[in-house]
C-alpha cells in the first residue's frame, strides 16, 4: 500500500452534525441556515467560547478563548491584530480542513469574521496549500456582501503543501513575505506576528466550530463530548486496507465503536498511528481508550488533529521507517538538531526494518528519542521522536524480531510508502 485516495464522508448515528454538511454549501444556502448572524456583544460572545471550552483541533488542543483574549489584549497595546486561518494541512493522512474549506467555505469565513471580533483584528488571512480549496473559498469570498463582514479585510494564501508549512509561524513567515518555514520562539505570533502585530493563528476546523456557539451557545456546545474534551471532532480514519472515511464523532467515544462502525475487527489491530504522524505508534492497549485527550494522554499519545490509522496487516517497524523517512525527507533543513537527528533516527529504523540493524543501533535510537525531543524550532523533531520512542516502547517483541531473525512479513514485501497513508482526493459528502 503506498496511499490512500478515496474518501468517503460520515456522521456518527444520532448525532445532529456541527461541521459536516450534504453537498458543498453556498452562500445562499448558508445565510438561509442562520449563517453570518450579527454580534451584539462581542464580550458575550467570547465569554460563550470561554465557558465551551473548545479545545484547538490543530494537533495541540490549546483552549481557544485564552488564544483570542491574548491576541485581543495584545492588540490593545500595540496598533492592532491580526487573525490567520490555518488550512495547510501538513499531516498526510488527515483531511478535515480541506473538506471543510472545499465543501463549507462560509463556515470557515463566519468563524474567521467572529474570531476575528473576538480578538479586535481589522485583517485576517486564510492560508492554505490545497489549490481547489482555494479556488472554493476564493470564489465564496467574493460572494459575502461586505456589510456581513463588519469592515473586516480577509485575504488569501496559497503555499506549497509541506509539513512544516502548517506550523503556525511558518504561516506567519509566509504572509510576511518569506518562505514557509518555522523560525525562532520567541516571540511566538501572540506576541509578534503578521506585520509585527499580535496574530492568532487558528486550525480550520476550530473556526469553524465558532458559529454553533454563536446561534446555540456553550450549554448546548458541550451537550456532546466530556467535560475536559467538549463537543464533536474531525476523525479521519485510514489503515486497514480500507478507503479513509472523515467522521464527525463526539469526543469521548470508544474507539472499540469507531472500529465497529468502520468496519474493522478489534481482533485484527496490532495498534493505530495516533494524530498524523505526530503522537507516534499504540499497540492494542488501544482498544481500552475512548477518543478524548485525558484518555490518551494516559497512554502518552494525543489526539493531534483526529487523524488515526489502523494498522493490520502493516509491520509496525515498517510503518515507523517510512514514517521517520517522510520526516527526514519534510524537514525545513534549517536546524541541525532536526536535519541530522530525522536523518539518523531514518537510517536505524530502515536498518531495522531491512533485518540489517544492530543492538548498538536500538541504543542509539533510544538516546535520541530523549535527547532530541524539544529541541529546533518547530516540533518535527518531537514527532520524529515521538514515533521512535512509540515503537521501542509499544512493540518491544516486533523490534526483537526485526534485530534477531528479520520480520517475515517484511521479507516478502515491507511497507515502504513514500507518504503512508496519505489521503489524496477530496469529495463531498
Amino acid at each position: 500500500m503506498t496511499a490512500t485516495t478515496d474518501l468517503a464522508v460520515a456522521i456518527w448515528p444520532g448525532l445532529q452534525p456541527r461541521l459536516l454538511h450534504d453537498g458543498v454549501e453556498d452562500y445562499a444556502d448558508y445565510r438561509g441556515s442562520g449563517g453570518y448572524q450579527r454580534v451584539d456583544d462581542v464580550d458575550a460572545l467570547l465569554n460563550q467560547v470561554d465557558l465551551s471550552g473548545l479545545l484547538g483541533r490543530g494537533g495541540a488542543a490549546f483552549p481557544l478563548a485564552v488564544k483570542l483574549k491574548t491576541v485581543r489584549d495584545n492588540g490593545r497595546q500595540a496598533a492592532g491584530a491580526v487573525v490567520v486561518a490555518n488550512g495547510e494541512e501538513g499531516e498526510p493522512t488527515s483531511i478535515k480542513d480541506r473538506w471543510l474549506l472545499r465543501n463549507r467555505p462560509h463556515l470557515v469565513i463566519d468563524g474567521l469574521r467572529l474570531a476575528a471580533r473576538m480578538a479586535g483584528a481589522n485583517n485576517a488571512y486564510i492560508y492554505v496549500s490545497d489549490h481547489a480549496a482555494a479556488d472554493v473559498v476564493q470564489a465564496a469570498l467574493t460572494a459575502v456582501e461586505a456589510d456581513v463582514l463588519d469592515g473586516l479585510t480577509i485575504s488569501m494564501l496559497t503555499v506549497d503543501p509541506g509539513y512544516v508549512a502548517g506550523e503556525e509561524t511558518a504561516a506567519v513567515r509566509v504572509i510576511n513575505g518569506g518562505p514557509a518555514k518555522p523560525t525562532d520562539k520567541p516571540p511566538r505570533p501572540f506576541e509578534e506576528g503578521v506585520g509585527g502585530l499580535p496574530t492568532m493563528v487558528s486550525n480550520v476546523e476550530t473556526l469553524a466550530l465558532i458559529p454553533y456557539l454563536h446561534r446555540h451557545g456553550a450549554e448546548a456546545f458541550r451537550a456532546e463530548g466530556t467535560s475536559t474534551s467538549p463537543g464533536t471532532f474531525l476523525a479521519t480514519i485510514t489503515g486497514a486496507g480500507k478507503p479513509a472515511v472523515l467522521y464527525e464523532i463526539p469526543h469521548g467515544l470508544a474507539f472499540t465503536e469507531l472500529l465497529e462502525l468502520h468496519g474493522v475487527a478489534a481482533d485484527d489491530v496490532q495498534g493505530v498511528l495516533m494524530g498524523g504522524y505526530f503522537a507516534g505508534l499504540l499497540n492494542r492497549d488501544v482498544l481500552d481508550i475512548t477518543l478524548d485527550h485525558e484518555s490518551l494522554r494516559r497512554l502518552d499519545s494525543g489526539l493531534g488533529c483526529g487523524a488515526i490509522t489502523i494498522l493490520t496487516d502493516d509491520c509496525p517497524v515498517a510503518v515507523a521507517a517510512s514514517v521517520m523517512a517522510y520526516f527526514d525527507r519534510e524537514n525545513a533543513g534549517q536546524c541541525g538538531s532536526c536535519f541530522n537527528g530525522t536523518a539518523a533516527m531514518s537510517a536505524v529504523t530502515g536498518a531495522l526494518r531491512d533485518g540489517l540493524a544492530t543492538t548498538e543501533d536500538l541504543a542509539r535510537l533510544e538516546r535520541w528519542s530523549v535527547v532530541l525531543r524539544g529541541r529546533g524550532a518547530c516540533a518535527t523533531l518531537d514527532a520524529a521522536t515521538n514515533v521512535a520512542a512509540s515503537l521501542l516502547s509499544a512493540f518491544p517483541q516486533v523490534v526483537q524480531r526485526h534485530l534477531e531473525n528479520g520480520c517475515e512479513r517484511c521479507r516478502l514485501g515491507a511497507f515502504t510508502a513514500v507518504r503512508p497513508y496519505e489521503v489524496e482526493a477530496v469529495v463531498s459528502a
